[in-house]
């Protein structure tokens, strides 16, 4: 049983609800109205289904909001609104349908236009269903949240992908047709049903693929003019336009809309620049192949990673292509010296304080240390060899001493911190220049002099017109480059060269000779190939009359003849035609000896000219069988033809102007190295097995050993290759 204190309470509180809904009204009069006023509002909110075919019942409109404003009064507003929204969960199936309609269409078409009905269609279902206004915010608000999320909780994975495409047709169509009411009608519905903040992110994708396609389209493998003076226009013509209704929808003016769309306008711009960033360093290596060409391209790039910070990303990406494309043993020497000079005329437009070329060069460097031909080509571009292709000079760049690495002067008002991303290594020196950059590759420029007379010398005894001026000034530019004091030995090259000519000047007038000798210092030239080749007949006769002559002008020095050196012009007579060739010695040598008798076998010839080659005997026959002034007869037996066999017009022989054969630096110091083999022989024999650093320390006492740990290994692999040593585990032993 309930007490009276119960029983009194619920007293009180019918009595309260009573009087709030009566509203002191006599009897229930009160009562009734607020039960018609209930009952006209409920039936009123109900939502209603769009596809049922009967007419909707029309409404008094000021019956209808006396209804609502009597249920107001009675403070039952709150309550209807729950009823309301319990309706509203229970009609969800009909929109749940009719999207399952729409999307199962779209699954099969792919058509936007599909998904445009459909959204449309969804704000025909929010208008019909929405309550009146006069109802207040707060309402409005609690039925836009219970719609949105009935509305994409039925929403399938497959509307993301259909807004989209829809959204991308929009963009498509802003480019197109800026002003297309059909699209801005559909931002309004976007922004009615809160689509736009579901699906922020989407709409911004379809942005940020839409540039990149652009980017690709119209920038790749463009370089020789700036893409981001065009891209820039693009952007503000183009994409602006589309992003005011997504991002800056309800914007009052310009100003209002600059302000809303300041954040993704930053972005999109910033993707721009990432893009085109991207685009530029994969296909970095080819911009550089295509320099001076690319400027454009490079000046984007350096604009580029201002704003993007990706510098890494192009140095890995350069390094990968270099180790691809560019250091292996099918690239030619000559061609990775040009890459790398103009790798670092890129780089130093990309980034001027050197830090990206820094990062980039090293195993360029690393690996041109290692090729044996690498100082040759270099040697080659000073000394102006027009045959070997692109000079790594620029002609038009000025002549400068070569540039010695400087210690920083933090008291220098002018000194700069290094950039954040410096390796340890990296020190900011001035720009050099790019020999200096190059002969820098070496440690000493020392192996460069030896390089630089080897091939002076080799030009010099291949002058036919005895025209000096061309050597001449390359000795000069050189001497500014490394110093008068290391060109000496150039200079005594020159100077035999300038005698040599004096000297056959004089013993010509004394007894003219066909013979002109060039007579060099041999102290002071390259070491000649050696040879004990003998020239016969004439030839020797030739020689000694010019010895004799020579000797009567210079009582104090001795001719050495290199008869294997050199050209000779012959005219040869045969019975039926006249045949002029000019020749190497042996291929002289050997005619020579065919005046004797007509056929030779090789090894008679070889005997008769002294110690040559199989080889080059045979290649030196070739020559004239090419002339068809010989025929091999049988194996390795030649006979002369007299009378040619044949009608055919006389051949020439392929011959290629070689070079004399001086000595490269290789190779004298791989003489030399022979020179000290016995102290090395003494070691491993007394001391057995040894480290190539406990060799090399011995080696420093022995008198003129200068060589390096990397040279002393290069040697002792040449002597293990002839099975003189064998190592094992780093220590070297006799061969047995």
């Amino acid at each position: 049983m309930a007490s009276d204190a119960v029983r009194a309470q619920v007293a009180a509180k019918w009595q309260e609800s009573f009087t709030r809904l009566n509203r002191s009204e006599p009897g229930i009069s009160g009562l009734m109205a607020f039960s018609d006023a209930w009952t006209l509002a409920t039936e009123f909110l109900k939502p209603r289904d769009l596809n049922d075919p009967k007419p909707r019942r029309q409404y008094d409109n000021r019956r209808v909001r006396m209804a609502f404003d009597t249920i107001n009064k009675c403070r039952r507003l709150p309550v209807m609104m729950e009823v309301f929204l319990e309706d509203l969960h229970n009609s969800q199936y009909l929109i749940a349908r009719e999207v399952e309609s729409h999307m199962n269409r779209y699954s099969e078409t792919s058509d936007p236009e599909i998904v445009r009905a459909l959204i449309f269609r969804l704000v025909e279902w929010y208008k019909a269903w929405s309550p009146p206004a006069e109802l207040g915010q707060t309402i409005i608000s609690a039925y836009m949240l219970s719609f949105q999320t009935h509305l994409f909780s039925v929403l399938p994975a497959s509307f993301a992908r259909g807004i989209k495409s829809l959204v991308a047709a929009t963009l498509l169509g802003t480019v197109s047709t800026p002003s297309d009411q059909r699209d801005i009608a559909l931002w309004h519905a976007f922004d009615m049903l809160r689509l736009v903040e579901r699906y922020e992110t989407l709409i911004a994708s379809v942005g940020y693929e839409y540039i990149e396609s652009h980017v690709h389209e119209t920038c790749a493998r463009t370089w020789s003019e700036s893409m981001l003076s065009k891209l820039r226009p693009w952007m503000v013509e183009k994409i602006v336009p589309w992003m005011i209704w997504p991002f800056a929808r309800g914007a009052t003016n310009a100003e209002e809309a600059k302000t809303m769309m300041q954040g993704v306008g930053s972005r999109f711009e910033f993707h721009m620049y990432k893009t085109l960033c991207d685009l530029r360093t994969k296909e970095i290596f080819d911009i550089i192949v295509d320099f001076p060409d690319s400027i454009p391209a490079l000046n984007d790039l350096k604009e580029c990673l201002q704003r993007v910070d990706q510098r890494a990303e192009l140095v890995l990406s350069l390094r990968r292509a270099n180790r691809k494309r560019l250091l292996h043993p099918g690239a030619d020497t000559k061609d990775i010296l040009l890459q790398y000079v103009s790798t670092i005329k890129c780089l130093r437009i990309v980034d001027p304080p050197g830090v990206l070329l820094f990062k980039v060069a090293d195993p360029i460097r690393r690996y041109l240390r290692e090729r044996p031909d690498t100082i040759r080509c270099i040697v080659a571009s000073l000394v102006g060899d027009g045959e070997s292709g692109d000079s790594l000079i620029d002609e038009n760049e000025p002549i400068h001493p070569l540039q010695q690495p400087e210690v920083e002067n933090y008291a220098d008002p002018e000194w700069t911190p290094e950039p954040v991303d410096a390796g340890p290594d990296f020190r900011a020196n001035k720009t050099s220049d790019i020999i200096s950059t190059l002969v820098s590759i070496y440690d000493s420029k020392d192996l460069f002099i030896k390089e630089l007379q080897v091939l002076l010398a080799q030009r010099l005894l291949a002058l036919k017109d005895g025209n000096l001026d061309r050597e001449r000034r390359n000795v000069e530019i050189l001497k500014i480059r490394f110093g008068e004091s290391a060109l000496q030995v150039c200079e005594v090259m020159l100077r035999d060269m300038t005698d040599s000519r004096r000297i056959d000047q004089h013993v010509q007038s004394q007894k003219p000779n066909v013979m002109h000798p060039t007579i060099i210092s041999r102290h002071f030239w390259p070491a000649l190939e050696a040879s004990d080749m003998v020239m016969p007949g004439q030839f020797q006769d030739l020689q000694a009359q010019y010895a004799k002559e020579f000797s009567s002008f210079k009582p104090d020095k001795v001719l050495r003849w290199h008869p294997h050196l050199g050209r000779i012009q012959l005219e040869l007579e045969l019975d039926d035609r006249i045949v002029e060739a000019d020749v190497p010695p042996l291929e002289a040598a050997f005619i020579e000896l065919f005046s004797e008798k007509n056929t030779w076998t090789v090894d008679e010839l070889i005997t008769r000219v002294g110690k040559v080659t199989r080889s080059a005997a045979l290649k030196a026959l070739g020559t004239w069988v090419d002339m068809r002034l010989l025929k091999e007869e049988s194996e390795n037996v030649f006979r002369l033809l007299s009378v040619a066999e044949d009608a055919t017009e006389d051949a020439t022989p392929k011959l290629g102007e070689d070079l004399p054969p001086v000595i490269s630096v290789q190779q004298q110091q791989a003489e030399q190295m022979r020179v000290y083999w016995k102290f090395i022989e003494g070691m491993l024999t007394n001391l057995g097995s040894l480290g190539l650093d406990r060799i090399q320390a011995m080696l420093k006492l022995a008198p003129g050993y200068d060589r390096t740990v990397e040279q002393l290994a290069n040697f002792m692999e040449a002597a293990k290759r002839e099975g003189l040593v064998t190592v094992k585990d780093g220590l070297w032993k006799l061969g047995k």
